[in-house]
């Protein structure tokens, strides 16, 4: 599992790449609040292009950081999500409360305007 973590225009862009699981999911979300923390928590964009597989650990790695993310009045949007994982997402219910944009581009935007 590899993870990217940058920030675009005052916005945190992690890349997640390979299997997201129980066995990497607490060194991510440790690396995702460091970087949360520095910029303040005022954007957070989840990129899905590079992962092969998801657990139900990877859920609750997306809906804590969400929870984290509304408490310090910032906003989550998550961006190229395959069509299995969108399905995962659907039937989780994330896709309620969390929105989903087809590129990177797309999901910068949206934070930004928020």
């Amino acid at each position: 599992m590899a993870i990217d973590a940058s920030v675009v225009d005052g916005v945190v862009l992690i890349r997640l790449k390979g299997e997201l699981d129980h066995h990497v999911v607490e060194q991510i979300r440790n690396e995702i609040e460091s970087a949360l923390e520095l910029n303040r928590y005022r954007g957070l964009v989840i990129s899905f292009s590079g992962i092969d597989f998801m657990d139900s650990s990877g859920l609750g790695l997306i809906l804590g950081r969400y929870r984290t993310m509304t408490q310090h009045q910032g906003k989550m949007v998550l961006c190229e999500v395959s069509s299995s994982l969108q399905k995962l997402f659907e039937l989780s219910g994330i896709l309620k409360i969390i929105p989903v944009f087809a590129s990177e581009t797309e999901a910068l935007a949206a934070v930004k305007e928020a």
